[in-house]
C-alpha cells in the first residue's frame, strides 16, 4: 500500500516532465535498483521508496535542494513508518544526485544501490536519449567545437553554466563508470559506457565530414 500509494504521488509530479526525468525513468531506476538490491544484499522496500522519490527531492526538478527534500519529508510524514526508516529512505536520497561532483558519498549499502541505478539510466543508449532531451529542455545547443569542456566546476556552474549535449558527455557521463559504488552496477556498466564511446566516435566522424 505504501508503494502503491508513492508511486500514484510521483506519477502525478513527473508523468508531464520533457527533461529525461519522467515517469519511465522512475521506473527503469526501480528495475535496476531491484536487480541491484538483491544482488547486493540491500533492503528493497527502502530502495525503492528511495528511488520513487529521488527525483522529488531533485533540485533541478524542485527547483531547491532545501524544497525537494522538504517535499520528500512531507510525503513520508503522513505515510505509516517508522522514523527510522523515513531517515533511512531521506538518507539514501541525499546522495543520489551528482551534482556536478560534488555531491556526498553515499553511507548505506541502499544509498549505494540507488545511486548506482538511477546512475546507469544515464549510461547507454537511453542514457544518450535523455542526455539530449535534458539539453533541449534548458535550452544548450547540441554541440560548439569552440566551447571548451569544463574540467573543474562548483554546483552552481555546473547547473547554470554554459554547456552543449556533447559537453555534458565530459562533464558527467563518462565519469559515471568509475563513480559507482557496487560490482553489480560495474558489470552492467561496462557495454552502456562502450556504448557511449561508440556514439561519440560516429558523432564526430559525421561532424567533420559536414563540416569538410
Amino acid at each position: 500500500m505504501i508503494i502503491r500509494q508513492t508511486e500514484y504521488f510521483v506519477k502525478d509530479k513527473l508523468d508531464d516532465d520533457t527533461s529525461g526525468h519522467d515517469w519511465w525513468h522512475i521506473e527503469r531506476v526501480r528495475r535496476l535498483g531491484g536487480y541491484l538490491a538483491k544482488q547486493e544484499g540491500a533492503d528493497l522496500f527502502i530502495v525503492e521508496m528511495a528511488v520513487l522519490l529521488h527525483d522529488i527531492a531533485d533540485e533541478k526538478m524542485a527547483g531547491s535542494e532545501a524544497s525537494g527534500m522538504q517535499a520528500v519529508q512531507q510525503w513520508l510524514w503522513q505515510l505509516p513508518l517508522s522514523r527510522a526508516e523515513s531517515e533511512h529512505i531521506v538518507s539514501a536520497i541525499s546522495t543520489v544526485s551528482y551534482k556536478g561532483g560534488h555531491g556526498s558519498p553515499p553511507r548505506t549499502i541502499e544509498a549505494m544501490v540507488v545511486q548506482d541505478a538511477d546512475r546507469l539510466d544515464a549510461l547507454g543508449a537511453i542514457g544518450i536519449a535523455r542526455a539530449f532531451m535534458y539539453a533541449g529542455n534548458r535550452g544548450h545547443l547540441l554541440y560548439d567545437p569552440a566551447l571548451a569542456v569544463r574540467e573543474t566546476m562548483t554546483k552552481q556552474e555546473y547547473r547554470h553554466g554554459r554547456s552543449t549535449a556533447i559537453h555534458h558527455f565530459y562533464e558527467k557521463l563518462l565519469k559515471l563508470k568509475d563513480l559507482l559504488n557496487t560490482e553489480s552496477a560495474k558489470k552492467l556498466a561496462e557495454h552502456r559506457h562502450q556504448f557511449l564511446e561508440q556514439f561519440l566516435h560516429q558523432f564526430y566522424r559525421e561532424w567533420d565530414e559536414a563540416m569538410e
